[in-house]
């Protein structure tokens, strides 16, 4: 329990992240948004984000493939589907951003199918070749098999994190980033240059 910049309105948080609204005494509870009308600003929005980020050192980078284009300085973790649309998008939006190093967690949430890919292009002698040839040219990644540990891992880190939609972004201050806003990552990764 924490107050708000509300005069008498105080946030409880519960399982983590989720964010209800009460007074002083506890009597009332108030499930929404809580907006700051002069500052034009999502309050609720912004404390989840706080609640929700994730080092980047604590991303177990051992179960993604790589990415490298220029000198890879600026970095990006992305949870990823392959049989996402707005993660196809972003693969093809992260095409236009130079020196970065993109690490990619393939989370198959949405369904066998899934999970037939993402252990396909796991499997694949190059990762992000096969990937890539999914998401962006709609090559289907030839049969292959291997260990595939990774794969429920990500799962498994995915659920702890409350990573529930792809694709879900992580940059390297931490922010996280929900869906194909490439924009938000085009901007951070420049103010963070």
């Amino acid at each position: 329990v924490r107050p708000t910049p509300m005069r008498g309105l105080f946030e409880i948080r519960i399982n983590g992240a989720d964010i209800l609204y009460t007074d002083a005494e506890g009597n009332y509870l108030i499930q929404g948004t809580l907006i700051d009308t002069r500052a034009r600003a999502n309050l609720t929005e912004q404390r989840i984000d706080q609640l929700t980020a994730i080092a980047f050192s604590d991303l177990p980078l051992a179960d993604a493939f790589t990415t490298v284009r220029g000198n890879g300085q600026r970095k990006i973790a992305v949870f990823s589907d392959p049989n996402c649309g707005f993660c196809k998008r972003l693969e093809r939006d992260l095409l236009k951003l130079d020196n970065i190093t993109v690490y990619t967690f393939l989370v198959p949430m949405l369904g066998a199918d899934s999970q037939v890919k993402s252990r396909n292009i796991w499997c694949a002698r190059d990762k992000a070749a096969a990937y890539n040839d999914w998401m962006l040219n709609g090559v289907t990644p030839p049969n292959a098999s291997c260990d595939t540990a990774a794969l429920n891992r990500n799962l498994e880190f995915a659920a702890k994190h409350r990573i529930t939609g792809t694709p879900t972004s992580f940059l390297s201050d931490g922010t996280r980033v929900v869906g194909a806003d490439f924009r938000r990552i085009e901007q951070a990764l420049s103010s963070a240059r």
